[in-house]
């Protein structure tokens, strides 16, 4: 991804990149496309006109689908307007193709030709031209980086020359940077220096910024954003496509713990010495992994299952969506999530514990990050300092013994996140970033 980017921002024409000539010049190109006329000059109402510019396509279960597009969905039921802007970069068969999802028109650009440095670029402007063709009050940009982070860049110094009213919000739901998905993306240094190039940028050039954790809007302020421009938005529940058994329905009598896991948010050998453990107190308890590594973790963890001879208790079924991900959800008995205490798990927000929470699943979670922001300890989940195996291996065992303790916090699991994290309801605090960026 994003190759021959080091020939875009050299260190010499950092100072330019704020003149007024490089907005101008910006500003031009895209106005090539897009003239003033039209262009939205006050809000009357709640009523918004909203593009949103994702960083990738739908296909994959990543910011645009767990993020964005129900954010989307759910300020459009409010009565604003809304146009999705994708660039379809991961999945080229849907490059120029328009679909309308639950009120919501997806555009996927038109992927530019595969020229090296300037694919980027393009590619960077057509997001940003076709989502000032919606005429919006507002562009929100989700994740500083990439293409979506050089649309951000276009459309701020457009704002600049007043080739546009539209104000700018961007979002960021990791952290990218030093000490983040830098360390885990097979980048080469010119892209990590871009990456967090852009994310430096991309914080303090908008107009309103939602984050999706509070360790990110910490992180905002300490660099400097006004703290009534940031804006706390954890990811929520939305009814539909990924709906789950309701609490206490549907689960088996079996033994199973289950594990999503992309293998970044722990140390696999810590894993092992838990299951371990679990396995000595509850013998026919089953680990069912579901999930796939970076850079083969899985294969670690079946070699070091078999090494410890407990691989007939851990089954590993890779990467599963659909139908075959819901059942066996459904045949599980307890949900497992376990972080170190790291940047990276410190800054995300897990749609994957909101889905098990709402699904009735009680959750076994170390206390890092947003977890204890969804999961109020002893009453709708259990919460474990991180690193305390022992604590860990205590809690999953009480669960898998104990039914009745199951059913009594996987309800309280679902009821929460049901009463406090519905999109319906965060959506609110999005309009509110909205109306600051207005000011």
């Amino acid at each position: 991804m994003l190759l021959g980017v080091q020939t875009m921002f050299p260190t010499s024409c950092r100072a330019c990149l704020t003149s007024k000539l490089t907005a101008h010049i910006i500003g031009r190109w895209i106005e090539g496309r897009v003239g003033e006329d039209g262009w939205a000059t006050k809000v009357e109402s709640r009523r918004l006109r909203i593009s949103m510019i994702g960083p990738f396509g739908l296909r994959q279960k990543g910011t645009s689908r767990a993020r964005l597009l129900p954010m989307a969905q759910a300020l459009a039921e409010r009565g604003n307007e809304i146009k999705v802007v994708l660039p379809p970069w991961d999945s080229p068969q849907d490059s120029g193709k328009e679909v309308e999802l639950e009120g919501v028109h997806v555009s996927h650009v038109t992927l530019p030709p595969s020229f090296p440095g300037l694919f980027h670029m393009l590619l960077g402007r057509r997001l940003a031209t076709e989502a000032l063709a919606f005429r919006p009050d507002i562009v929100h940009c989700f994740k500083p980086k990439a293409y979506a982070g050089m649309a951000a860049f276009w459309l701020w110094y457009a704002a600049r020359v007043g080739l546009t009213r539209s104000r700018l919000t961007l979002d960021t739901d990791d952290w990218e940077g030093a000490g983040g998905w830098n360390e885990i993306g097979r980048y080469s240094k010119p892209q990590k220096a871009l990456f967090a190039f852009q994310e430096r940028w991309g914080l303090s050039h908008c107009h309103a910024l939602t984050v999706a954790s509070q360790a990110l809007q910490t992180i905002a302020w300490s660099r400097g954003v006004p703290r009534d421009r940031v804006f706390y938005v954890p990811n929520g529940w939305r009814a539909g496509g990924s709906d789950l058994a309701l609490a206490g329905q549907g689960r088996s009598q079996g033994k199973i713990a289950l594990l999503f896991t992309r293998f970044v948010e722990f140390d696999v050998g810590w894993l092992i010495e838990v299951w371990k453990d679990v396995l000595a107190r509850v013998p026919d308890a089953k680990l069912l992994v579901v999930g796939k590594g970076f850079f083969g973790e899985e294969d670690l963890l079946q070699q070091l299952a078999d090494s410890e001879a407990i691989r007939g208790s851990v089954e590993y079924v890779g990467w599963l969506e659909g139908d075959e991900l819901r059942q066996r959800q459904e045949a599980a008995q307890v949900a497992l999530v376990p972080y170190q205490d790291t940047l990276i798990n410190r800054t995300k927000c897990s749609v994957k514990l909101v889905e098990l929470m709402a699904s009735g699943l009680p959750v076994v979670a170390t206390d890092v990050g947003e977890n204890s922001n969804y999961i109020e300890h002893g009453a709708s989940g259990w919460l474990v300092p991180p690193d305390d195996k022992d604590a860990f291996v205590e809690r999953v065992t009480s669960l898998l013994k104990d039914r009745g303790l199951r059913t009594k916090l996987g309800k309280a699991g679902r009821e929460r996140i049901l009463a406090e994290f519905r999109w319906s309801d965060l959506a609110a605090e999005v309009e509110s970033a909205y109306l600051r960026a207005l000011r």
